[in-house]
């Protein structure tokens, strides 16, 4: 070992003081030099870690993106970073997937049905679409995505 962390010049550090100073970098990054960090950092030889601090900031940025114009194109560019990298490019294709459903797109029961958890608990939290709630109350992975889908509507249905 060289004392280096293999993202950038600066002497090895801490994997968790990295991961503090990633998410800092990653808040306060200009869109147009997004790219080239998330690159950047994909590159750490902590693989984990790093994959561990663009998850954090895909969903931040989705979160952002969800209904705007920009959303498609950030997804594509943070999707060719990520070709190689499952789990990130699976949590880009739900995103996808949300917003699709999020902008009354069409959408398939079993994109919905077969997401992972973390897609589902997210669709109960944050889409109103009647249709995928009463799927998810229905055919939830977990009791605790069928139990939040139907508390969603029942508080729909009340506030109609």
């Amino acid at each position: 070992m060289n004392g280096r962390n293999g993202a950038d010049d600066r002497p090895a550090e801490d994997g968790h003081r990295r991961f503090a100073r990633y998410l800092q970098e990653l808040a306060v990054i200009r869109d147009e030099d997004e790219a080239d960090l998330v690159t950047r950092i994909l590159r750490d030889s902590d693989t984990t870690m790093a994959q561990s601090a663009i998850v954090r900031h895909l969903d931040r940025r989705a979160t952002q993106l969800l209904t705007d114009e920009g959303f498609t194109a950030w997804a594509r560019a943070m999707a060719e970073i990520s070709t190689e990298r499952e789990f990130l490019a699976r949590r880009l294709r739900e995103w996808t997937s949300l917003r699709s459903i999020a902008l009354g797109e069409p959408w398939g029961s079993e994109e919905v049905t077969t997401g992972s958890d973390w897609f589902q608990r997210k669709a109960v939290e944050t889409l109103s679409s009647p249709a995928v709630l009463t799927l998810l109350a229905e055919a939830g992975r977990t009791r605790r995505v069928r139990a939040d889908a139907g508390r969603r509507l029942r508080q729909r249905h009340h506030r109609d």
